[in-house]
């Protein structure tokens, strides 16, 4: 198995829980990694073995050592994993994200998603972004970059569009609130004024 990973240069405007101007992510550039295994259940990230830990820097420290004992060091602030099909099968278990997400890892895009694992990661505010195709469309280095209102990933390296599965009104105002619990303030916020 491989993984590749997609960096982002400007997280904070464009992903992290500020999707104010949601038109277009900074394009980004392919690490080296990319998930192949169809059904990869996100629990392989820790080990199941570690599948208790709780402190997000412990679970950092053990992300996919099994896979690449250097990931964590090679990891930069706002990396984006890309997976195939029914990524996230399994248990919809918390604690592999809550590591990747310490590293730095700021959204998932892949071919499609397991439906517990997606809507569990999207209620805790972390983008999961489905583009069937995206495997075969998008290689390493690649500078690739997100267009919103067109629904679409253009490939600047290599040219040509893709489609992605845009997200609901509703996911998208959780994703630019955090998750579950923001968007519930938010909608309170709302019904006060």
């Amino acid at each position: 198995m491989e993984l590749v990973l997609l960096s982002i240069s400007n997280i904070q405007t464009c992903l992290i829980l500020k999707l104010e101007n949601f038109e277009c992510f900074s394009p980004f550039r392919f690490q080296k990694f990319v998930f192949e295994e169809i059904d990869f259940d996100v629990d392989q990230i820790i080990g199941v073995k570690n599948i208790k830990l709780r402190d997000p820097a412990e679970l950092a420290s053990v992300a996919m050592q099994s896979y690449d004992p250097a990931f964590a060091s090679q990891v930069k602030k706002g990396d984006v994993l890309v997976g195939a099909m029914n990524f996230g099968y399994g248990h919809p278990h918390y604690p592999p994200m809550i590591g990747m997400r310490h590293l730095g890892i700021t959204a998932v895009f892949a071919e499609s998603f397991s439906p517990g694992y997606w809507r569990g990661e999207v209620a805790m505010g972390f983008p999961q972004i489905a583009c069937p195709g995206i495997l075969k469309f998008v290689h390493r280095w690649d500078e690739i970059e997100v267009d919103w209102i067109a629904g679409q990933i253009i490939n600047h390296t290599r040219g040509g569009r893709l489609d992605i599965e845009v997200w609901s009104e509703s996911d998208r105002l959780m994703i630019e609130a955090g998750g579950v619990l923001g968007y519930l303030k938010h909608i309170r916020q709302e019904e006060s004024t």
